[in-house]
């Protein structure tokens, strides 16, 4: 009797494909939350293959801060268009002009937080019952406690200590009014495996994690892209570096390193090298030990 045997990225993306569709099955109004970093394009991809050959049950939703790269919303709109999905947008700077957040001053200024009232508003006015993200438990401790099927109560808050259990395949997607959940299908994926699943299925990425030349400065320990928004002090001085990303938020915050890999086959043997996480890059991981686990509390992704 012959025998069938999986490599370890056939079972990651078996066992994505298998969330995907549960979500489908459970849930009235699913969308993927699309940043158009690799994570959620990963997602995104899963998801064409969890379906083929129909289109992606799914709209993307994707919160602009009006502070993103204009790669990413290049990217984001292009895509969109070739697969032919519905895109929802929640603005934060709508949410600023209209008083339901107030903008930070200041150097380190930052839009991060101001997601998480613009995202929960999304989701109420779009009546989605559950938001599908690209988080990954390797990215950050928070991230770590979470389940595939994280539960939101009706105010869009994470209690890590009060979750379902998930034993075996089961997966309990049953709320009340009102609440909601957020799904996870690549959890179990580190940086590594992003990586080696990009390579092996040829996905398109944006320019941003190639390494390139561009205008920095060194803040918080990172190379921070020149802007608009930047603001610098008498101390800093932008520079030319070549330089790539390793995640993608807005550019203000989105750290890069020195690096010469600009083709996949570079990145991943970078990666393989790497001892630190991706968000050590990132400024608003940075503020406390327990930033990402605050803004996951109050409805964050």
């Amino acid at each position: 009797m012959s025998k069938y045997y999986l490599n370890y990225l056939d079972e990651l993306e078996s066992e994505a494909i298998f969330i995907l569709r549960e979500v489908w099955a459970q849930f009235q109004n699913p969308v993927i939350l699309f940043s158009g970093g690799k994570d959620s394009i990963v997602v995104t991809h899963l998801a064409k293959k969890a379906f083929h050959p129909a289109k992606i049950p799914f709209a993307l939703m994707h919160v602009d801060t009006g502070h993103n790269f204009p790669e990413t919303i290049k990217f984001r709109d292009d895509l969109v268009r070739d697969m032919g999905v519905q895109l929802l947008v929640g603005s934060v700077q709508e949410a600023i002009d209209t008083g339901r957040v107030a903008e930070e001053k200041g150097k380190n200024a930052t839009r991060n937080t101001l997601q998480i009232t613009t995202l929960l508003d999304a989701i109420e006015n779009n009546k989605v019952d559950c938001a599908i993200g690209g988080g990954r438990r390797d990215e950050e401790k928070a991230r770590a406690k979470e389940r595939f099927f994280s539960h939101r109560d009706e105010f869009g808050q994470w209690d890590p200590k009060n979750q379902r259990p998930e034993l075996w395949n089961l997966l309990n997607g049953k709320h009340f009014q009102g609440e909601h959940f957020r799904a996870f299908p690549i959890s179990n994926w580190t940086e590594m495996d992003v990586w080696n699943y990009i390579k092996r299925e040829n996905i398109a990425i944006p320019s941003l994690y190639f390494a390139h030349e561009r205008e920095v400065v060194w803040r918080n320990d990172s190379w921070i892209p020149k802007s608009e928004f930047l603001k610098l002090d008498g101390s800093e001085e932008i520079v030319t570096k070549k330089i790539r990303f390793r995640t993608l938020g807005d550019i203000t915050i989105t750290g890069g390193i020195e690096s010469d890999a600009d083709t996949l086959a570079k990145i991943v043997d970078e990666v393989a090298t790497m001892r630190h996480t991706e968000r050590g890059n990132r400024s608003d991981d940075k503020r406390s030990e327990s930033a990402m686990e605050d803004r996951k509390r109050e409805g964050y992704f």
